[in-house]
């Protein structure tokens, strides 16, 4: 039966196209191909043949072939919506895990958001000199305070540092050694050239963030369970 269909498509295409020659003394093709009417006619006639044959010889898979084209178009328009909103996309997700994970910074550029930790301190995940070292925000901390552990691995020389600041710590009174530190970057908060203390060894649980890089931004605030800070422009 399929291919009684197809010889008569073909033959139908064929006698539709002696016709057309045989109404014009001119050029008949050359006619149809200058004038819009007749280029729709040829298209849509050519359009009917071609969707018949299709028919014809795919009919058993058509509905899979349906299917499948559905699904790559809903795909296809997933990946779109996607990319379009990949930054709004991106700042749900940086909020979902800044929810989890308590140090997790979220935010979009200079603007960062962090939540308080279980313990009731903001855990800081903050890069200095490009090695990731965790920190605790403390106000009361003039500078910012670093551990002999974490300024050796931010490749500070501490075998060289002079320790003649005194300050107090949680563990007494100790010694500290004035650092300048090249870059300190939280999320995309970067600020450069940030005054810094180290102290001796033992003296120190908690790397510090304290004011010497919270006054170099514009504005910060804790608000509830948030510490939001805004970079200066």
């Amino acid at each position: 039966m399929s291919r009684r269909l197809v010889w008569s498509l073909l033959l139908g295409a064929v006698l539709s196209l002696a016709a057309l020659v045989a109404s014009s003394d001119q050029d008949a093709i050359t006619n149809l191909l200058r004038h819009d009417i007749g280029s729709l006619a040829i298209k849509i006639l050519l359009a009917v043949f071609v969707g018949g044959l299709v028919l014809v010889l795919f009919r058993e898979r058509l509905s899979k072939a349906l299917e499948a084209a559905l699904f790559w178009t809903v795909v296809g328009l997933l990946l779109v919506v996607g990319y379009s909103y990949r930054f709004e996309l991106r700042d749900v997700a940086d909020r979902l895990i800044a929810e989890l994970a308590p140090g997790h910074v979220a935010g979009r550029g200079r603007n960062v958001e962090i939540v308080r930790g279980h313990g009731g301190n903001f855990s800081v995940a903050a890069v200095i000199n490009g090695t990731r070292i965790p920190m605790v925000l403390d106000t009361g901390a003039t500078s910012v305070v670093l551990t002999q552990e974490a300024a050796k691995a931010a490749g500070l020389p501490i075998e060289v540092l002079s320790y003649t600041v005194n300050i107090d710590t949680a563990n007494g009174r100790t010694r500290a050694a004035s650092v300048t530190l090249d870059r300190i970057a939280i999320g995309g908060l970067v600020e450069r050239a940030v005054p810094a203390l180290v102290v001796q060894s033992g003296h120190l649980k908690n790397n510090l963030l304290g004011m010497s890089f919270l006054n170099r931004l514009q504005s910060w605030e804790v608000r509830g369970d948030r510490l939001r800070m805004r970079g200066a422009p």
